[in-house]
This record gives structure tokens, C-alpha cells and sequence, in this order.
């Protein structure tokens, strides 16, 4: 069971910020709260959580404008976004704009805390979610898997990337310029996580498609059969 967890809870709901901040410390975490989106982003820079908790009604900036300056910044701790507006549209916009995970409002803590341990062991490990075949470093274009540390480079600088993008990349480099089937990169990416549907998949692609804008390598998508990654010409 991991200890001491660093957490960053941004909400601004008083009675929600203090029970979820009395419930995960009473859980031995440490937990740093927040209420207000213009200084969310000062938190998140000083505290260097593990894991960030992110209302998307906010004062200040709301939890999407957040979660978008800190992603610009560099800053890549995970995020599970916590929210009353659980529609499918907000998701798609959350996922796409950085977060790791949604839980809609009201959640069980239960449940809460088992995201957040997931989400920490994923981001922690090499793979983001799942295990990387150690075979040896992996070249392809501009791209570098280093297969011992799981760190892949563009033009020999690491590249900065989010757990599951980074996931999925490594799947895809293990064979690069051929199709990998979409169930093949959602288990790689989302593992055995039930709450998490097959399209998943096609918003970390949307993600990572971007991130290698101007690498040199397009992500490629083979309806009906998948993603490959493809060199430019």
C-alpha cells in the first residue's frame, strides 16, 4: 500500500474540500487543498503532488483552464477530475484537455481512493499502465525507446509526454510501421480498468497525435484495424 501520498485537492465547495481533505489524510495522505483556480496553479507548482484531485467549477479559472496552463507548463502529475457535470461532452473535453480520469460528483471514497492509487502506480511505473517488453532500445525515425528505462526520445531529447500517451507510444514502437489493434493499445493503456470504454482509446490517440506534431513520425489511423506509426517523407 503506498504511504504518503502527496495529493492536491483543488475544490471549492468548503464542506466537500474538507471532508475529501480529513477522509485521505485519516488514509495517510498528505493532501494539500485549494479553493480557488487562479491560485491552483502556484499550489500545484510548490507542492509537486502525486496526484491531483480538480473540480472544474472554480473561481478564478475553472478546472479546465487549469488543467491546460499547468499541462502547458510542463507540469504532468496525474489528474482525476472530480465534477457535478458528468455528461459525456465534459469528459471527452476534460480527457482531451489533460486529465487522467473523471469521477462524477457524488462518488464514493472508496472508489475515489482506489483511482487515485491506480492512477499513481500507473504513472510511477515505466509503462504508464501496463508491463513494456524489455527487448532492447527501439529506433524508429526521430523516436528512441530506451528499453531499459522506458524513457523515449525525439531527436535524442526526451519527450515529454502524459502516463497513458506514453503507453501507448511504447506499444506502438514495438512495432513501428506495421497496424496494432485497438484492443491491443487499450489494454496497454487503460489495463483491466472497467470503467473505462474501448473509445478511450481514440482520445489518448487524439493527444498523442499532437504530441509528435513535427517529430517526423505521424500516428496513422487504420479504421477498422488500428494505429501504426508512420515516418514522414
Amino acid at each position: 500500500m503506498l504511504t504518503r501520498m502527496k495529493v492536491l485537492l483543488i475544490e471549492d465547495d468548503a464542506a466537500m474540500q474538507t471532508t475529501l481533505q480529513r477522509t485521505l489524510e485519516r488514509r495517510g495522505m498528505w493532501v494539500v487543498a485549494c479553493g480557488d483556480g487562479a491560485r491552483a496553479l502556484d499550489r500545484w507548482r510548490a507542492s509537486l503532488p502525486d496526484v491531483v484531485l480538480l473540480d472544474l467549477s472554480l473561481p478564478g479559472l475553472d478546472g479546465l483552464q487549469v488543467l491546460a496552463q499547468a499541462r502547458a507548463e510542463g507540469l504532468r502529475a496525474p489528474v482525476i477530475i472530480l465534477t457535478a457535470r458528468g455528461t459525456i461532452g465534459d469528459r471527452i473535453i476534460g480527457l482531451n484537455t489533460g486529465a487522467d480520469d473523471y469521477l462524477p460528483k457524488p462518488f464514493d471514497l472508496d472508489e475515489l481512493e482506489a483511482r487515485m492509487r491506480a492512477i499513481v502506480r500507473r504513472s510511477a511505473s515505466p509503462s504508464g499502465s501496463a508491463p513494456v517488453l524489455h527487448e532492447g532500445s527501439r529506433e524508429y525515425a526521430s523516436l528512441r525507446l530506451d528499453g531499459e528505462s522506458g524513457a523515449i526520445y525525439c531527436h535524442d531529447a526526451p519527450l515529454e509526454l502524459a502516463p497513458r500517451e506514453a503507453a501507448m507510444l511504447r506499444t506502438l514502437l514495438q512495432r513501428p510501421g506495421q497496424a496494432v489493434a485497438k484492443e491491443r493499445l487499450f489494454e496497454a493503456v487503460f489495463g483491466d480498468d472497467p470503467d473505462v470504454q474501448l473509445e478511450a482509446v481514440e482520445v489518448v490517440a487524439y493527444r498523442l497525435r499532437k504530441r509528435l506534431a513535427g517529430s517526423g513520425v505521424q500516428l496513422v489511423t487504420l479504421r477498422g484495424l488500428g494505429y501504426l506509426l508512420k515516418a514522414e517523407t
